[in-house]
């Protein structure tokens, strides 16, 4: 199945860009990476070396942003003065695309964490009117991720009747979070195929894959801190066999392992969607 390239902001595989990997990567800027990603709230108003270094990478790849405060779901007013931030360090920087995740991290103030939202009809009213404001002052379109949650507050509707309601009242994006999609079949146990066809295809802009934390059989933590499982592998492969090749982006946010190891799961990425693309998959 070949993907519209007009559908996605980027292609490829890309590579979450941390402090930690700055220098090595200016080293030798990898060819296998296609695209970097960010979040803004870490590199708004950051000058200096700091600054120059971001500008270095944004001026060789393909950029995207994925926030981590704008609190979508919150019961606290909209922050409209980051909203308007984000939108100038995009212009600022070229970023072909702002993502943010399907949670909450605020009430009186930054509760520093994804806190679910009650899947409930209130609650897709509620953020999908707040996603429309975001989207009518940057002037273009959002995406939303699906998010690992772990005790959800009200199950009144499903996860993915939930994702889907408000992808369609705010009429907005999907960023789909393959490894979100393992922790969550495993921690509350339900499909990961059927939660995968259940998305919008025609509302995915990309993927991100990552590692997790095996706390216990049936307990399943969502770090970024370790290598991409085989399970989320594999359910990456039957995404791509689906959907077609989706730009996929790999997140690392701490444990770093060697640049090498690293940029070996970009190639795996890029090896899983040629394989999707090739003549004998479509023709399959």
């Amino acid at each position: 199945m070949a993907t519209d390239s007009k559908q996605y902001p980027v292609q490829g595989a890309g590579l979450g860009l941390r402090r930690a990997l700055l220098n090595p990567l200016m080293e030798q800027p990898p060819e296998e990476v296609d695209f970097m990603e960010v979040a803004p709230e870490n590199w708004i108003n950051v000058g200096g070396v700091l600054g120059r270094k971001l500008r270095f990478f944004t001026e060789r790849y393909p950029f995207l942003i994925h926030g981590l405060s704008l609190s979508i779901g919150s019961p606290a007013p909209l922050n409209e003065d980051l909203v308007r931030d984000v939108k100038a360090f995009m212009a600022e920087h070229d970023i072909r695309m702002y993502s943010e995740h399907l949670s909450y991290t605020s009430d009186d103030g930054q509760l520093y964490d994804l806190m679910p939202i009650p899947f409930t009809e209130e609650a897709v009213s509620w953020v999908a009117a707040r996603v429309r404001r975001v989207q009518d002052i940057l002037e273009q379109r959002i995406a939303l991720e699906n998010v690992s949650f772990y005790a959800p507050t009200d199950a009144s509707m499903s996860e993915a009747d939930f994702v889907n309601a408000v992808l369609e009242e705010a009429d907005c994006d999907l960023m789909l979070d393959i490894n979100n999609i393992v922790v969550n079949s495993i921690n509350h146990g339900y499909d990961t195929h059927e939660f995968m066809h259940s998305m919008p295809g025609s509302r995915i802009r990309y993927f991100h894959i990552a590692g997790h934390y095996v706390e216990a059989e049936d307990l399943r933590v969502d770090t970024h801190g370790a290598a991409v499982d085989e399970q989320s592998w594999q359910l990456l492969a039957d995404a791509y066999a689906h959907f077609g090749p989706v730009p996929t982006l790999l997140e690392r946010d701490f444990n770093f392992p060697p640049l090498g190891e690293l940029l070996a799961e970009v190639r795996k990425i890029s090896a899983l969607q040629a394989a999707a693309d090739s003549p004998e998959a479509q023709h399959g």
